[in-house]
């Protein structure tokens, strides 16, 4: 049985928390600021704390909570997909309809609706959040705890990677042009990464205090790392 935490189940909350707002941002809005290595979706500006909360969950607490973590996520980005496809098919209100419409709502919200666009959040998340956790358990064990910003950043190199390429080829290919593909992927990605890098002082900060108010410090030397291990 584990110990109990106290600040856990709160990083927990921000995790999903970030999540679900950073996909509802995402389909908001493209952004762009004037360059073309600055195009991205809106959901870009909040998208990477949850990848820092990541490596925040598996440097203090383990590959195995943070599994939990990351299928808690999972669910909810699930439900909150399936309730907007829901809504997005029962029937409005006859005023609804004269002062907003069903444009507005699809507009809007109506690409989390679509069955293309669900499978590609939760593909890229998946397998996202997964690989980030993985490299950087195993490399908190190769370094024995040493250099911790290697292993945010480079955990979050390929995590990142990961996720973009997959959410943009699988939600948006054939549907925007090349060249947009090539814009989002490359400004996203190098936005995430530098994000990570650039709030490392941060997390050394939140990793030491948790650290020492949790008194934990894991480390996964003989953690069975099946991502599709829900159990803990």
């Amino acid at each position: 049985m584990d110990k109990p935490y106290k600040y856990f189940d709160i990083i927990m909350a921000l995790f999903v928390s970030v999540l679900l707002i950073s996909n509802i941002a995402s389909a908001a809005k493209i952004v762009n600021l004037g360059l073309p290595v600055l195009t991205f979706d809106a959901g870009t500006l909040l998208f990477p704390v949850s990848y820092i909360f990541g490596d925040v969950l598996v440097e203090v607490y383990g590959y195995r909570r943070s599994r939990k973590v990351i299928w808690t996520g999972f669910f909810c980005a699930a439900l909150l997909s399936v309730t907007l496809a829901v809504v997005r098919w029962l029937p409005g209100d006859v005023q609804w309809m004269a002062e907003v419409g069903p444009g507005a709502f699809d507009g809007v919200l109506g690409t989390l609706a679509s069955g293309r666009i669900i499978a590609a959040s939760l593909i890229a998340y998946f397998a996202g959040e997964f690989s980030n956790a993985f490299i950087m358990a195993k490399m908190k064990v190769r370094t024995e705890g040493r250099w911790l910003w290697t292993r945010t950043i480079g955990s979050t190199i390929v995590g990142e990677l990961v996720d973009t390429l997959l959410f943009v080829c699988i939600a948006f290919y054939g549907v925007w042009p090349g060249d947009l593909l090539v814009k989002i992927v490359v400004s996203n990605y190098l936005f995430k990464t530098g994000l990570e890098a650039a709030v490392t002082p941060l997390t050394y900060r939140l990793v030491n205090f948790l650290k020492r108010t949790e008194n934990e410090d894991h480390y996964d030397y003989e953690t069975d790392f099946n991502p599709f291990k829900i159990s803990t």
